[in-house]
């Protein structure tokens, strides 16, 4: 309950005003619905940040009416230092994947792990 209530508190946080901020201009802004349930939209800020995102529709089962949209877009904005950060993603049936340079990614396998799964697969037990 405790949670709930700071969610609240921070939700009003959120909303209020945030001083002498003025709006930023949209410069450019398309959109496209079409009947086959596919989809495509963008727009650009003045302040720079771009937004794309384009799906369609995907049976995801055995049913037709088992149909799921499949999405895939981007997103870039400036950081407060200047860097410029980009984030590609897909929405599909494996879930939701971003990719973008400033994202962490794992550590190479060590090499012991890669001999023992290579071992295992020439056993026929993966």
């Amino acid at each position: 309950m405790k949670f709930i209530v700071a969610l609240a508190f921070l939700a009003v946080a959120l909303a209020a005003p945030q001083g002498d901020k003025k709006p930023i201009e949209i410069i450019s802004s398309n959109s496209e619905m079409n009947a086959d349930g596919s989809y495509s939209f963008n727009f650009e800020s003045a302040d720079g940040t771009k937004v794309s995102e384009s799906g369609n529709q995907k049976k995801v089962g055995p049913k037709d009416e088992d149909i799921g949209t499949v999405s895939k877009g981007s997103y870039s904005y400036t950081s407060p230092d200047g860097v410029v950060i980009t984030v590609n993603w897909t929405a599909d049936e494996n879930g939701f994947q971003a990719t973008g340079d400033h994202l962490p990614t794992p550590p190479p396998m060590p090499e012991h792990v890669v001999k023992m799964l290579a071992d295992l697969k020439a056993a026929g037990l993966l």
